[in-house]
């Protein structure tokens, strides 16, 4: 098994994209550092972050024992996700097989689940003008999405399986985790998707999952609706 003798510069905000990676950092067990990236304030702007991470996103990290033992850079959380449980050789199935599975459920989080929610969350939370169709859109799509990942859930419980792919929790379990946390700011009643809610007791409930969910930087949050410059600088960029 690999073991890592160097810690993982992680750059982070507190978000469910974030949180991906401290998840299957803290369940990995590996060493690692954080690195507070401001997102409020255009930290990811800076040259020093685009040289990690282009699309001026977190989380990014860089291993310093990568491939051939030389130092990487990864951008992007589901490839992020790939990579750790690959190289450690954890959270990632056991076949070919299962591993499709997996990719199907962390290319379905990174490709619908988190944008969809996250655009529900811009037009019924921060937009100026509140459009009702773009509200409805989003959150009806949310509300799908839900569906989805309950009726997912439900058929790995009549399998007498605990997670979303495959045999074990894996990559696709961290990538959805968080995102699903946010259901209040969507209107979802968590009573219909009862799947979904056993196994998010399930997930919080592991060790690892409470340390990265529980983790919190020294900044105090910064209340996006109200404050301008903020607005600007993640909203405002073309």
């Amino acid at each position: 098994m690999t073991t890592q003798t160097l810690p993982i510069d992680l750059y982070y905000a507190a978000t469910p994209n974030g949180r991906k990676i401290t998840i299957i950092l803290e369940e990995l067990g590996v060493p690692y550092s954080v690195h507070p990236i401001s997102i409020s304030r255009g930290d990811q702007f800076t040259p020093e972050f685009l040289a990690i991470s282009p699309n001026n996103k977190i989380p990014a990290i860089v291993d310093p024992e990568g491939p051939d033992g030389k130092p990487i850079s990864i951008f992007e959380s589901g490839a992020i996700l790939k990579y750790l449980a690959e190289k450690f050789g954890r959270f990632y199935g056991k076949s070919w097989a299962e591993r499709v599975k997996i990719d199907e459920w962390l290319f379905w989080q990174v490709g619908g689940f988190g944008p969809m929610l996250g655009q529900a969350n811009h037009f019924a939370r921060y937009a100026k003008e509140k459009i009702p169709y773009a509200i409805d859109r989003y959150i009806n799509e949310t509300h799908r999405l839900y569906k989805v990942l309950n009726g997912q859930l439900g058929r790995q419980a009549a399998a007498g399986k605990d997670y979303i792919a495959g045999d074990d929790i894996s990559i696709a379990d961290f990538a959805i985790l968080d995102w699903s946390n946010g259901y209040a700011n969507y209107a979802i009643d968590e009573s219909e998707f009862p799947h979904w809610l056993a196994w998010r007791d399930r997930m919080r409930a592991r060790p690892g999952v409470a340390r990265a969910l529980a983790f919190q930087l020294p900044e105090k949050p910064v209340d996006i609706s109200r404050d301008v410059e903020a607005q600007k600088v993640l909203f405002g960029q073309r």
